[in-house]
C-alpha cells in the first residue's frame, strides 16, 4: 500500500510544548505518535509523527518535470492553498483532500538521518534532488520540527545537487547552510509568487507568508549571491490573469532581484478541483460559468488560453529586464502538458 513506508517513531525528542493528542489514528498510520501544540499558529492542527522507511522518491517516468528524484519530509500542508494539486494524495492516508489536508500533517521525523543513509548507499549516483514539489518543506511545521537543516547538511556533505521551491520565508533561516552547500554542489532556490494582490492572497493562500514577504526573501537570497527564479503560479482565471495583475506581479518580482519568472496557469486536479470549486461558488459565483468552460475537459485550461497568458507574462518580463534562462541554469517547474481529456464536474 502507499503508506507502507511509514512507521511510528519513538517518543523521545518531542518538540517543545508538544502534547500527545488522543483522536483515533487513521487506518493508514497505525501506531503513529499524534501531537497537538498549544500555540495560536497551530490551532486546530494535528501532527502525526512517523519514521519513514525511505525518503528519496523516484518520479514516475511519465512525468514531464525536469527532475527524477524528490524528498518530501511532510505530507499535508498548513499553507492551505485552495488549489494545491497534492490534495488528493491525502486521501491515500484515509484523510480528506479538503480541511484534513490543511490541518492533519504527517511529519517524517527521521528524514535527515534517513537521507544521509540513502545518499551513502552504493547504488545512489548523486542525481539531482528536488524539494517542495509536493507540499512545501518550509510550511509552518518546519519551524517546530526543523527537518530541513539536517536534510541540507546531508546533501552538502555528499556534494549532491538539489533545488528547493517554496512559498515559505522560513527558508531564510537556512541561508547560511544553503550557502555552504552551494560552495560544493549546485543549489537551486526558487519561490512561488502567483500574484501580489493581498486580498486575493488572504483568500486563496491563507496559511502562507504574504507575497511581499516572499519577495523580501527573494531579495535576501539574491543579495547572498543566488540566482533566484520565481514561479508565477498559479495565475487564476478571472482573478489574476488580467494585464494589471500580470504587470504589477512581474514588476514586483523584478524589483526583488529575481533572475527569471516562469508563468503557470491554474490547473485543477481531482481533490483540489472540488475544494477550489466550493470556494469559487461562495466567493466569486459570477466566475463559475467561465471556469466550467475552461476546465470542462479536464484539469488543465485549453492550450490557446495557456499560450496567450504565457505570452503576456513574457512580454511583461522583457519589459522589466527579466529573462528566461536555459534549463541548466536552475530548476524550473514548467506547465505540464494537458493529459487526455477527462470529464470532470467543476461544481
Amino acid at each position: 500500500m502507499r503508506w507502507e513506508n511509514l512507521t511510528a517513531p519513538p517518543v523521545e525528542g518531542v518538540p517543545g510544548r508538544a502534547a500527545p493528542a488522543t483522536p483515533p489514528l487513521p487506518l493508514a498510520l497505525p501506531g503513529a505518535v499524534v501531537r497537538t501544540f498549544d500555540t495560536p499558529g497551530f490551532a486546530g492542527m494535528t501532527f502525526y509523527e512517523v519514521h519513514a522507511k525511505s525518503i528519496l522518491n523516484k518520479v514516475p517516468g511519465t512525468s514531464r518535470v525536469p527532475f527524477e528524484w524528490t524528498v518530501n519530509p511532510y505530507r499535508g500542508c498548513s499553507h492551505a492553498c485552495l488549489y494545491c494539486f497534492a490534495r488528493k494524495t491525502h486521501t491515500y492516508l484515509d484523510f480528506d483532500a479538503g480541511a484534513d489536508f490543511d490541518r492533519q500533517v504527517i511529519v517524517k521525523v527521521n528524514a535527515g538521518e534517513l537521507l544521509r543513509r540513502e545518499l551513502a548507499a552504493p547504488r545512489w549516483r548523486g542525481a539531482h534532488v528536488a524539494m517542495g514539489t509536493n507540499v512545501d518543506c518550509y510550511q509552518r511545521a518546519e519551524g517546530r520540527y526543523r527537518l530541513m537543516p539536517s536534510i541540507i547538511e546531508a546533501l552538502r556533505d555528499f556534494a549532491n545537487p538539489f533545488s528547493i521551491l517554496t512559498k515559505g520565508t522560513l527558508i531564510v533561516r537556512d541561508l547560511p547552510l544553503l550557502r555552504q552547500a552551494a560552495q560544493v554542489t549546485r543549489v537551486g532556490v526558487s519561490f512561488s509568487v502567483g500574484f501580489v494582490d493581498e486580498r486575493l492572497w488572504r483568500s486563496v493562500e491563507p496559511g502562507t507568508p504574504s507575497p511581499q514577504r516572499r519577495l523580501d526573501a527573494v531579495r535576501q537570497f539574491t543579495d547572498a549571491g543566488f540566482e533566484v527564479g520565481v514561479l508565477m503560479a498559479p495565475i487564476l482565471p478571472g482573478l489574476s490573469d488580467d494585464d494589471e495583475s500580470i504587470e504589477s506581479t512581474v514588476a514586483a518580482i523584478a524589483a526583488a532581484g529575481a533572475t527569471s519568472v516562469t508563468p503557470l496557469p491554474l490547473h485543477l486536479r481531482p481533490g483540489a478541483r472540488e475544494w477550489y470549486a466550493q470556494w469559487l461558488a461562495r466567493e466569486h459565483p459570477r466566475l463559475v460559468p467561465r471556469y466550467r468552460e475552461l476546465y470542462r475537459s479536464g484539469a488543465y485550461a485549453p492550450q490557446p488560453y495557456q499560450r496567450e497568458l504565457t505570452a503576456r507574462v513574457r512580454v511583461a518580463a522583457r519589459r522589466h529586464g527579466l529573462y528566461r534562462p536555459d534549463r541548466g541554469e536552475h530548476r524550473q517547474v514548467p506547465a505540464a502538458p494537458a493529459p487526455a481529456p477527462e470529464q470532470l464536474s467543476l461544481l
